[in-house]
């Protein structure tokens, strides 16, 4: 700052001043300096301007996967709020591991973020407590937990789930499996495991054709694994319903192969309205949620959660799910 000061005839004061988004120096003057901040490739240091105004400047996010696309664009979303208020992220990423979330939320708090958004899949209760005494806002996404630590941007997959299994049963399916996966008691696959068993229960139908297959997330091998598992021990199912669209393209993929019609001999249902399922042929029957909306509530929120001086303690914001029947199911 010193160079950059003397490069353009001013005071140390006036370049930190030139250098906010709110600069109360004259245009002229501003231009001059940025001009030469740009030339001398200066970049200001926000470790130590964050010792002054006690302001980090970046929200801590954290996503079970990386690979997922929902989660990439749930991120991007929030990314372009974020970057309104002159926020940046800081991407952590749990494997859906509860022992490496809690590693990570120790590793963000030290670096003093303004806010920490995570994926709810269930904490052990060290992060619950670390998060808890945090004294920034914390987001949940992804689900509508029962004891949510500050603010929620969700929706319940437990319902979600019962909701498809009931139109599932609407439309005449009564055999119908469940393609889970193993190892998931935290996660938000089991939570729709449970809402599927629960419309079964409610209809008076049989609950045992509810599969474990592979760790989270489910693959479309382990979806097409699953499938001759069920061909095997239930062959007299008429429908599948998947905890998401990769596995449920891999059962499409085995019935397909071995000469099954779908919808006409089986059903196939899956939940998330992924690419994959717009483009499989038969097209695949959802659940859908759009992960952009879930971002930008997100980045609305923290904005205005920074915004005030005392921030209400919970939110909540609803995010809206449809179920879209495709040409894999009657």
């Amino acid at each position: 700052m010193r160079d950059v000061a003397r490069a353009a005839g001013v005071s140390r004061m006036t370049v930190s001043r030139a250098l906010k988004k709110d600069s109360p120096i004259s245009k002229n003057t501003r231009d001059r300096i940025l001009k030469v901040v740009r030339e001398m490739n200066y970049v200001p240091d926000q470790m130590a301007g964050s010792l002054t105004t006690k302001r980090s400047g970046f929200v801590a996010v954290l996503v079970p996967s990386l690979n997922n696309l929902h989660f990439a664009e749930t991120v991007q979303a929030l990314t372009e709020e974020l970057e309104g208020i002159g926020q940046q992220i800081l991407l952590g990423h749990t494997d859906y591991s509860p022992d490496r979330e809690e590693q990570l939320v120790e590793d963000m708090l030290k670096r003093r973020p303004e806010a920490i958004v995570l994926s709810y899949d269930g904490h052990s209760d060290r992060t619950i407590a670390l998060l808890s005494d945090a004294h920034i806002p914390v987001i949940e996404l992804w689900e509508r937990p029962d004891n949510p630590i500050g603010h929620t941007i969700g929706f319940s997959n437990r319902k979600a789930a019962a909701d498809m299994t009931r139109a599932l049963i609407d439309r005449g399916y009564r055999k119908i499996a469940f393609v889970g996966e193993a190892d998931d008691d935290w996660t938000r696959g089991a939570a729709r495991r449970k809402g599927y068993l629960d419309a079964m229960a409610e209809a008076g139908l049989p609950t045992d054709r509810a599969l474990k297959i592979g760790k989270p997330p489910l693959s479309i091998e382990e979806g097409a694994a699953a499938a001759t598992r069920l061909l095997t021990d239930f062959p007299d199912t008429d429908c599948v319903f998947c905890v998401s669209d990769a596995p449920a393209f891999g059962v499409l993929s085995v019935m397909l192969k071995l000469g099954k019609s779908v919808p006409g001999d089986i059903g196939i249902a899956g939940f998330g309205d992924f690419e994959v399922s717009r483009f499989a042929t038969p097209t695949i029957s959802t659940v859908s949620v759009d992960p952009k909306t879930i971002g930008r509530e997100t980045g609305q929120l923290i904005g205005k959660l920074l915004a005030e001086d005392n921030p209400v303690s919970r939110t909540l914001v609803p995010v809206p799910v449809n179920l879209t029947f495709r040409d894999s199911t009657k």
